[in-house]
């Protein structure tokens, strides 16, 4: 399907006139324009280019940066709204209402109808936070899919996309987060059912509602490959490094290389599955093979499908397959009658396990034959996995050298797979390596970072989740939620096959390398507002929910309110205070009453004076006694306590010394021009007239030196902060020689000039006479 018939069926009417224009874009490509062919770009001239650009980077990605950020800004003032109405009836237990009958009546119906206009409200504004998510996203496929047309058809000469890739960074409309806006409006959703059900028992946290097998937080973030090594190490204080086969897992032996792991992910020409994780669609499936090291070595495979579920649960089913049958597997003519029959050999008939490999083989087998699958993507990479044998609480891995391989056979013409074979043998047979030189340009992809996935199981001790969390929040990774390789890889190898776009690839640019006391400031903030956003949903769910975030000492957060979102941070503490008695933050001495006036006091004392504080960096500042270099003695006295400060002489020197080189030029000048005027004769008047010049230049450069010497030393006297340069008198000093010089040279250009013409009319006059005479003249 053509992208601007994509366009057109995604939009929302509401926002109609919003979306990226891109019926205008091709128009100023003059994509269609009959007249010029791909050889005849004459056309094509700067103010095309211009006006092109323009409207690309500046008007359009602009309109639609500022209608994302208003939208999402009046979405949110509008929760707050609910918020806001809500919280009256939190503070109010219904029990209250059954003193009178009638009064209660008439309390109970307003209640009602409060509740009723929040949750119509709450469904307005949950429908347009969906509408907007897909809003960012065809857009920004939209801005790439321009820019590619535009670099396409305009060759080298013109490329947009860089800057194109600089702009997105710097309106990031597609990399908002909407999931802490969804999780308030997840609780308010949950305290109407609750109030309308007139049970207020069903009250429960979030945490109570999960239950069942272990549950897992996955985090994934990729590493600049020069933090590497300073992460692995960082890893390495807290885990071994493990390898780990289905036979068992145990700590890597010393030489022993990390493992190669080769995934090869499964699609159809229409790239559903693709589509479907791209666009987070409910029930998202994903099938691949995955064997490590080369196939020569006849590793074992694993078939694995992946369901993600809506509550981003996933799902897996995965069995072993000997290189031989996957083929045959593939299309359908072998469902691994002899892997089951030697389980059903060993375990019985009637075992379970025999039943689920049935059942497995099945779905994997009927998915691949109703979506027509067919091996797509290759992805290569090394991974290096952390985990102490045993204790799965903290499992990390860490990726790197990753390469994106095609594997597809789509092109009947010229496919990169042979169509009878589910993998590229030229790559397995010779046993390519990364980065793969010998395969075709354009069907391999390197991906610039290393991927690094922490895994921490609910319930891990707090000593562990700091050190994660210090890992995560530092300048050494950018965090990437749902990043998937499959997903990178046919953005990147198939951009013309597929109409929508992950929303990391405008960071690929990027140098994703942070300042730490960037990062520091901006992890900070990530957490303040994440607390905030978790006291909301705790008062609707009547649990103290979330935990107390404290600023730590020099972080942005220790000033006073007024410096930081001061209403929504004094709605942050009421609502905290209220839920919990023994809150404490850190804030600034303030005369209005939170509640507990103690805890905010003390914790005021500990923003106002470091001293008080008991963090790693106020200890460090609080040490007494500091080793230092040899050589090296600790100041008796602070330097502006040691008096007035004196300027050294190298100062007062280094201004003499450009004076007396001002005089120097000065006197040079000088004598050119009294040298010149001495041998001009009396009749030379331009020699003469230059020299005059030169004089001029002379007395400048004199008078010029000697003035910036007195302002320069009054300046140093005065300890002026201004700049001593000043580029008046070099600039008229030059331009005077220049134009002295240039007139020097035209005027003896004349002069011979003149004397070759005055020497050819003597010597045609010459001529004539002599031909008079030879002619028997005699003149009486």
């Amino acid at each position: 399907m053509r992208f601007a018939k994509t366009l057109r069926n995604s939009t929302y009417k509401p926002w109609e006139g919003n979306y990226i224009d891109y019926t205008k874009l091709k128009n100023l490509l003059r994509e269609h324009d009959p007249q010029e062919t791909d050889d005849n770009e004459s056309a094509w001239t700067e103010k095309d280019e211009g006006a092109f650009v323009e409207e690309l980077v500046n008007v359009q990605l602009e309109k639609v940066h500022a209608f994302q950020a208003n939208t999402y800004k009046y979405l949110r003032e509008r929760t707050s709204e609910c918020e806001s109405k809500l919280e009256e009836l939190a503070s109010h237990s219904p029990d209250e209402f059954k003193n009178g009958e009638e009064e209660a009546t008439d309390d109970q119906l307003g209640r009602e109808n409060i509740l009723r206009a929040a949750s119509t409200e709450l469904d307005a504004i949950t429908h347009e936070i969906n509408e907007l998510e897909k809003y960012s996203r065809i857009n920004f496929t939209g801005f790439l899919k321009a820019a590619k047309k535009h670099d396409r058809r305009r060759g080298t000469g013109y490329r947009v996309r860089p800057l194109l890739q600089v702009r997105l960074a710097a309106l990031p409309f597609n990399s908002e987060d909407y999931s802490p806006l969804l999780y308030r409006l997840s609780a308010m959703y949950s305290f109407i059912r609750q109030n309308m059900d007139d049970d207020p028992n069903k009250t429960q946290s979030l945490s109570d509602v999960r239950s069942g097998g272990d549950k897992y937080k996955s985090h994934k973030f990729w590493v600049h490959p020069e933090n590497v090594l300073e992460v692995k190490t960082y890893i390495l204080r807290r885990l071994p490094v493990l390898v780990y086969n289905p036979q068992t897992s145990k700590i890597v032996e010393a030489g022993q290389k990390d493992p190669t792991i080769s995934s090869l992910y499964f699609d159809n020409p229409r790239f559903s599955l693709y589509t479907q994780k791209v666009g987070r669609a409910a029930d998202a499936k994903s099938l691949r093979l995955r064997w490590s090291d080369h196939l020569s070595s006849k590793p074992e495979i694993l078939f694995e499908k992946k369901t993600i579920r809506e509550s981003d649960d996933s799902e897996e089913i995965r069995f072993p397959i000997k290189e031989k049958y996957v083929q045959a597997f593939i299309q359908g003519t072998y469902k691994l009658e002899k892997s089951v029959q030697k389980l059903r050999d060993r375990a019985g008939t009637d075992a379970e396990g025999v039943e689920q490999l049935e059942r497995d083989v099945e779905d994997i087998q009927s998915f691949i034959q109703q979506n027509e699958l067919q091996p797509v993507l290759r992805a290569n990479y090394t991974r290096t996995a952390f985990q102490i044998p045993g204790d799965n609480r903290v499992r990390i891995s860490l990726d790197t050298d990753l390469a994106l391989i095609r594997e597809d056979a789509l092109d009947t013409d010229r496919p990169c797979r042979d169509p009878e074979e589910w993998h590229r043998t030229d790559i397995d047979n010779l046993e390519m390596v990364f980065p793969f030189p010998d395969v075709r340009k354009g069907e391999v992809s390197i991906f610039p970072y290393a991927l690094l996935e922490i895994k921490v199981k609910d319930g891990t001790s707090k000593s562990t989740n700091e050190w994660v969390a210090d890992l995560i929040s530092s300048h050494l990774i950018k965090e990437t939620p749902r990043f998937s390789k499959f997903v990178h890889g046919v953005a990147q190898l198939f951009e013309d096959q597929v109409n929508s776009f992950p929303f990391w690839l405008s960071d690929l640019e990027l140098d994703i390398r942070k300042d730490p006391e960037a990062a520091f400031q901006e992890e900070q903030e990530k957490k303040a507002k994440q607390a905030e956003d978790e006291v909301a949903v705790g008062s609707f769910l009547g649990s103290k929910q979330g935990h107390s975030f404290k600023a730590a000492v020099g972080s942005p957060f220790g000033g006073s309110p007024a410096d930081r979102h001061s209403a929504g941070r004094e709605r942050y503490l009421e609502a905290r205070t209220r839920l919990d008695g023994d809150y404490v933050v850190e804030e600034d001495d303030s005369d209005k009453d939170v509640g507990h006036g103690s805890p905010t006091v003390l914790s005021g004392l500990h923003t106002l004076i470091p001293s008080l504080s008991t963090s790693k960096f106020a200890r460090a500042r609080r040490r007494k006694s500091i080793p230092l270099p040899l050589g090296v003695k600790k100041p008796g006295q602070l330097i502006k306590d040691s008096g007035p400060v004196q300027v050294e002489p190298k100062v007062w020197l280094a201004n003499q010394r450009t004076f007396i080189k001002w005089q120097h030029i000065a006197i040079l000048l000088a004598s050119l021009s009294l040298g010149l005027y001495n041998a001009a004769d009396e009749y030379n008047n331009i020699a003469r007239g230059l020299a005059v010049v030169y004089t001029l230049i002379a007395v400048f450069a004199g008078v010029w030196g000697w003035w910036m010497f007195i302002v320069r030393s009054r300046m140093i006297e005065e300890r002026s902060g201004k700049d001593f340069d000043n580029i008046v008198g070099p600039i008229v000093v030059c331009i005077g020689l220049v134009v002295a010089l240039c007139l020097n040279f035209g005027f003896k250009y004349h002069t011979a000039i003149t004397q070759v013409h005055d020497s050819s009319a003597f010597n045609h006059t010459d001529m004539m006479m002599g031909q008079v005479l030879d002619a028997g003249y005699v003149p009486e």
